[in-house]
């Protein structure tokens, strides 16, 4: 039950952060007007400690499900967003000129050109979103939930339960490792020349 109340959480959470990061960044690389209001924004949120929103977040969504992917999702938006938005915005300007030159529109530059481009960074971006919504997810279930795997660190280190206290530790750890693992796979489908040579 401790499982599934997490993974529901972390995985609805990391889906909603995955393509909102990807679409914002997006807008955020290719228009100034929507980079000039939201960055301010971005960046103060960045900066907001977890420990200071879980509780408001918990307080407003209450202690169900909700809450929990709501944290899920403002931990590990940033970096998908942060990543996608440079990730475009360090295209080669060689590629872009050649589209403009076979008469490509702003369109079709994005996404036949920007958005390929950046799907290396898009990468780094869910992988690095992965360790934070696994940290998201246990935080928001520390400060008030009914089941899943924080709760049971929690309910463990106050009964002293040491078995179970780290049942859940190792759990998060090999989930965090495997849902690595299972990115950096993708990478290799997805984005096959973006490979070093010692990876051959």
């Amino acid at each position: 039950t401790d499982i599934a109340a997490s993974f529901q959480a972390f995985g609805y959470g990391m889906l909603i952060a995955t393509v909102v990061g990807i679409v914002l960044g997006i807008l955020i690389a290719v228009n100034q007007a929507v980079r000039d209001y939201v960055d301010p924004y971005v960046s103060a949120l960045y900066a907001t400690p977890l420990v200071a929103v879980a509780p408001l977040v918990i307080l407003w969504f209450g202690l169900g499900v909700t809450s929990k992917v709501v944290v899920v999702f403002v931990t590990a938006v940033f970096p998908v967003l942060i990543n996608t938005s440079v990730g475009i915005r360090q295209t080669d300007a060689n590629l872009i000129e050649v589209a403009h030159s076979f008469g490509a529109t702003r369109g079709q530059v994005i996404a036949k050109v920007l958005v390929p481009s950046s799907v290396p960074f898009v990468i780094a971006g869910i992988r690095l979103a992965v360790g934070r919504g696994i940290v998201g997810v246990v935080v928001g279930e520390l400060f008030g939930a009914q089941a899943g795997l924080g709760y049971l660190i929690f309910v463990s280190g106050q009964t002293f339960d040491v078995a179970s206290l780290f049942v859940g530790v190792l759990l998060l750890a090999f989930a965090g490792v495997g849902l690595t693992a299972l990115v950096h796979w993708a990478e290799r489908r997805v984005a096959k020349w973006n490979r070093f040579a010692l990876d051959e």
